[in-house]
């Protein structure tokens, strides 16, 4: 028995394809006199007709998985795929550590622990690559002594390093002259 006319019918019925329409087999009879979409939609009504009900991918495992990486799973060497360039460039990553430190040494000298004579010297040197991290300028500060000393302990201690000039402040002698 062909009913590729009523399988047509019932798909614009039921906006699906054709190849998702089921007929019940007890109304067979029923189906093969139907030959318009409202005998169609009576049809679906009383359960003659009826269409089949998509197959979808299952989301269970993905959900397992963003579970795993939500808790910090799944990020060791053999799940890397790309360069440490690729998942973090080189440029970002200096951008991100000269303005950190660009924004450190702003604050020392806002604060007055800098001059500005040494808020350049150190923003050079900042962008010259010199400094690792934060912690590298501090040391950098104390081992040249370039951080301001509170008024009680500067004049007590000025008048001894008078005649010693900071070596890192001093400017470079002027090309052709000689020392």
């Amino acid at each position: 028995m062909k009913l590729s006319i009523q399988r047509r019918l019932a798909s614009i019925v039921l906006k699906c394809s054709p190849k998702r329409i089921r007929f019940n087999p007890a109304r067979l009879e029923d189906v093969k006199e139907a030959i318009t979409k409202t005998d169609m939609r009576l049809l679906s009504g009383q359960g003659g007709v009826r269409k089949v009900s998509v197959k979808g991918v299952s989301r269970g495992r993905a959900r397992k998985i963003a579970e795993q990486k939500r808790k910090g799973l799944r990020r060791g060497p053999g799940s890397k795929k790309g360069t440490p360039n690729a998942r973090l460039p080189r440029k970002e990553r200096w951008v991100v550590k000269v303005r950190s430190q660009r924004a450190f040494i702003k604050e020392l000298k806002e604060k007055g622990v800098i001059d500005t004579r040494a808020y350049r010297v150190l923003y050079r040197k900042v962008k010259g690559n010199f400094f690792r991290s934060k912690r590298h300028i501090k040391l950098f500060m104390n081992e040249n002594d370039l951080a301001k000393k509170p008024e009680s302990a500067k004049g007590a201690s000025s008048s001894a390093k008078k005649g010693s000039p900071k070596k890192v402040l001093s400017k470079a002698p002027a090309k052709g002259v000689k020392k």
